[in-house]
């Protein structure tokens, strides 16, 4: 695909080399489906390409008309999902609630963040801006491997009652996180490298690094897909001038045109043209709307997952490793003071206290090593599943390029052959010939 892009530019756009870089090397089918008889053996590996991801599950998420309250106009979506063939109301609200159970039951995986509520000076620029981010989010969940196969997804993508919240509190009140019910949770050790820690610094540098680059990537098509519509809106608005020009009626005195009528040619030709520049808006503003959901939003998607990496990265060092740590202080404070109450008092009962709480500590390091290490096997996984996602890198390409190609070629079916002005030797066209001809 890359390849019938890049043929499409003109020839000094590519040479040889530029069309070898961005050829994607995605694998045979027999090289996939040798991973996935490895990870048979080894859960730890995540056997999903890109588009079995994305066909898990496609999330819609729409506008609904405002529906006022006493005081505050509350923004409702409808929630769409193709797998569960369902479609319900949900508000902002509903989505935090949803987040922070998920959250709650998936400590170890990527939960990608919500965007701002922001209360105050709420407009349509900023309604819509949010309706696109939660739509990310949807669609980043469903399509998770692990949260895709939780129940919890399904409460609330398909449940119709009037309190979701309350239905996602309740069902799930009680229920312990991702270490309490994975069957491997205990064994996780087992199945981790012994060079984790050097491959998590490494995963998480190198992420930090695709972060900032795509980061600066989005904005750059942002900007370009901006321009597209401010051009859009330039091109209709001169080519309205020229309407208002060439519908001018004011009389024109019979000194200015004692020798030709170029005032009267000149409007109707103005009155033609301005119709080109209303096409050419269009074409303008389709371009822009191309780029806003094909790259733009894709680029989005892939910010949305970095950054979510980024927090879980930031979560398993300030949590686990954090309490891990001052677990182990504590146990090496007790075992001092378990040593000092030996040697000085003579008193049984206090150092049956001292050896049952140090019993107690030591089953909580246990467990800390074990969540620990479970921790570390998650983002395992959680690291494969960025690098699933770095082939929408492809997916973006293809659709700037396209639409790049499209908008040039599009403009290029019209081409100025000429108007007869005021001091232009050529021949005056007649009234009403347009100024523009088909390339075709």
């Amino acid at each position: 695909w890359v390849v019938e892009i890049l043929n499409a530019l003109p020839p000094k756009a590519v040479d040889a080399r530029s069309i070898h870089i961005f050829k994607t090397e995605l694998g045979a089918p027999g090289e996939l489906e040798a991973v996935r008889m490895q990870a048979q053996a080894n859960p730890i590996l995540v056997c999903r390409s890109l588009p079995e991801l994305m066909a898990i599950d496609t999330v819609e998420v729409e506008l609904i008309p405002e529906k006022k309250g006493l005081f505050l106009k509350h923004v409702e979506y409808e929630v769409s999902s193709q797998r569960f063939k369902s479609s319900v109301y949900r508000r902002y609200n509903d989505f935090v609630v949803f987040h922070e159970v998920l959250l709650q039951r998936f400590p170890y995986r990527m939960v990608p963040t919500l965007p701002p509520k922001r209360m105050l000076r709420v407009d349509r620029e900023f309604i819509e801006s949010r309706r696109r981010a939660l739509k990310r989010f949807a669609n980043l969940v469903a399509r998770h491997p692990f949260f895709s196969e939780d129940e919890l997804l399904q409460v609330f993508l398909s449940f119709s009652g009037s309190d979701v919240q309350n239905k996602i509190r309740e069902s799930f009140r009680g229920v312990g996180d991702e270490f309490m019910t994975c069957e491997i949770a205990t064994t996780a050790k087992d199945l981790l490298p012994p060079d984790i820690q050097a491959q998590f610094g490494a995963s998480r540098e190198l992420i930090r690094n695709i972060y900032n680059s795509f980061h600066k990537l989005r904005d750059r098509a942002e900007r370009m897909a901006s321009r597209s519509a401010d051009n859009a809106t330039d091109l209709l608005l001169f080519g309205k001038e020229l309407s208002t020009l060439g519908s001018d009626t004011t009389p024109v005195p019979s000194w200015a045109s004692v020798t030709s009528n170029t005032w009267g040619l000149l409007r109707q030709a103005l009155r033609g043209l301005s119709v080109e520049f209303a096409l050419l808006a269009d074409k303008s503003a389709q371009q822009g709307k191309r780029e806003e959901e094909e790259v733009v939003e894709k680029l989005s998607i892939f910010l949305d997952l970095l950054q979510s990496y980024k927090d879980l990265c930031e979560r398993h060092e300030k949590g686990v490793l954090h309490e891990h740590q001052r677990a182990l202080q504590k146990y090496t404070s007790m075992k001092r003071q378990m040593m000092s109450v030996t040697v000085q008092s003579k008193e049984p009962l206090s150092v049956e206290q001292l050896e049952s709480r140090i019993v107690q500590q030591e089953n909580a390091i246990l467990n800390m090593e074990l969540r620990n290490y479970f921790s570390m096997y998650c983002l395992h996984q959680e690291t494969q599943l960025i690098h699933i996602y770095l082939h929408i890198t492809s997916h973006v390409l293809t659709a700037f390029i396209d639409s790049q190609i499209q908008g040039h070629r599009e403009v290029r079916t019209h081409q100025p052959v000429g108007m007869g002005c005021p001091g232009n030797s050529s021949t005056l066209k007649p009234p009403g010939t347009l100024l523009f001809i088909s390339n075709n």
